[in-house]
């Protein structure tokens, strides 16, 4: 058939003209897409690595020992105060996406909510960095300050999760997304780690501008909003040719059932999820059980946070190009597999050098987890229903990251690190048996395209 001859049926298909308008769009909204991964998930790469924060929620707990009596000391003082704050900010992305998802997936343009919920995010970084400066004398309101503002950041966190990737998957063709999410993530994995390592030798190191951490938090700020402005200016959205009904939250969530029960491989996904992230338990804690080993200084921060954010660097374009070429499925499976050793080799590191590895190969495990777990979930059911899936997946998530800080600084303290550890492995193992077992390869199913 000629273009004369497809001309006019495509101007009376919406699924056409809706196909046309995102390829017709790519290149700007590619771009738009990857200035904003680069320059904004490295700021928030800065905040949510297992190193600046809990090492620094860990300094303040240690300089205030007049908290410790009011029952924290007993579930294991600093290692206790490091799992509730990363714990607060979980939980307020617990309830948030499906919030989000019900005030999104009826509506034709998403751009306008995602981004106020992405400038609220950005509003509380900002927010931990002046508390560092203006409390800095004064640790006891300075952390409980900075709980306050984790626990909004993963409030808003949570609608901006489920916004962002549908915008992703409405404007990124499906076979394009692996490579979009992987030179995004290692140019933007070659800015946080090097900023890492300057953060960690000099801005903390040196207590530049009076306290280090906050430089660090301000620089993750300015990063971010460059990258939501980049987002802003560039996007180009497209209105699918259908959306769902508006629908109370309450009538919402008596959909969960059947969104889940309707899709057996969404189902088993949903559960390989919520096992990886449980693994997560010991995340937290990677760099307070390095501490025994080396001494947690400015530059050995810097260090492994340049070996955790940098791995990003070397093996997205890995996670990016086999999972367009074969599925995120397979992607799934080595990072879990990598996660496992990574851990098992941390807990038999006896030197710097090793430590470092082992932070290397855990985010590389990280990065692939996340690439993976974010475009499969993309992948399941109808499109009408994908935002209310991003919604309950990004839930689960939020649940098992809020119990598992807590829960381990709990096992860290009464059973040690290797226990800790030890359950961390068992979580993945799981995770893994689950998507070997359960899971096929949404691409290879005949289930309706996105």
């Amino acid at each position: 058939m000629d273009q004369a001859t497809e001309a006019p049926a495509a101007a009376v298909d919406p699924e056409a003209d809706y196909e046309k308008f995102v390829w017709d769009n790519l290149n700007r909204n590619y771009a738009a897409h990857y200035l904003h991964g680069m320059l904004g998930m490295t700021g928030f790469r800065l905040v949510n690595a297992p190193t600046f924060i809990p090492a620094y929620l860990h300094a303040l707990a240690m300089s205030v020992p007049a908290f410790l009596p009011f029952g924290l000391k007993m579930l294991g003082g600093p290692d206790a105060i490091v799992g509730l704050g990363l714990t607060l900010q979980q939980l307020g992305a617990v309830v948030s996406p499906i919030v989000g998802a019900s005030q999104i997936e009826h509506r034709k343009r998403v751009l306008p909510v995602s981004m106020l919920m992405g400038t609220l995010m950005r509003v509380q970084i900002l927010g931990i960095a002046i508390a560092g400066w203006v409390l800095v004398k004064n640790p006891l309101p300075l952390l409980l300050t900075i709980m306050g503002f984790l626990f909004l950041l993963g409030l808003f966190s949570g609608a901006q999760r489920v916004a962002f990737q549908l915008l992703l998957a409405k404007v990124i063709p499906i076979s394009r997304r692996g490579r979009l999410q992987a030179w995004r993530n290692v140019t933007g994995g070659l800015i946080a780690a090097g900023l890492s390592w300057v953060a960690g030798k000099y801005f903390i190191g040196h207590n530049v501008f009076g306290n280090g951490y906050s430089t660090t938090f301000a620089f993750a700020f300015i990063l971010t909003s460059l990258g939501l402005t980049a987002l802003r200016i560039l996007m180009r959205e497209p209105e699918p040719p259908t959306v769902r009904t508006q629908m109370s939250l309450r009538d919402r969530v008596r959909d969960f059932p059947a969104l889940i029960t309707g899709d057996r491989d969404f189902a088993f996904f949903m559960l390989a999820q919520t096992f990886a992230v449980a693994g997560r338990i010991a995340a937290p804690f990677y760099i307070l059980f390095a501490r025994h080993t080396i001494e947690l200084n400015g530059a050995n921060i810097g260090l492994l946070s340049l070996a955790y954010l940098g791995a990003d660097t070397v093996t997205n374009l890995l996670w990016g190009y086999l999972g367009d070429k074969s599925g995120f499925r397979s992607t799934f499976v080595i990072a879990l597999v990598l996660w496992i050793g990574s851990t098992f080799f941390l807990m038999n590191a006896h030197n710097a050098a090793m430590i470092a590895l082992a932070f290397f190969g855990l985010g590389a495990a990280q990065s692939g987890y996340q690439m993976s777990a974010s475009t499969m979930v993309l992948e399941f059911g109808l499109r009408d229903d994908m935002a209310m899936r991003l919604a309950f997946s990004a839930t689960a998530e939020g649940l098992m990251l809020a119990i598992g800080p807590l829960a381990g600084g709990v096992i860290a303290t009464l059973m040690g690190y290797t226990t800790l550890f030890g359950v961390s492995i068992a979580f993945e193992v799981l995770a893994l048996i689950v998507l070997l077992a359960l899971v096929k390869e949404p691409r290879l199913r005949k289930a309706a395209t996105i």
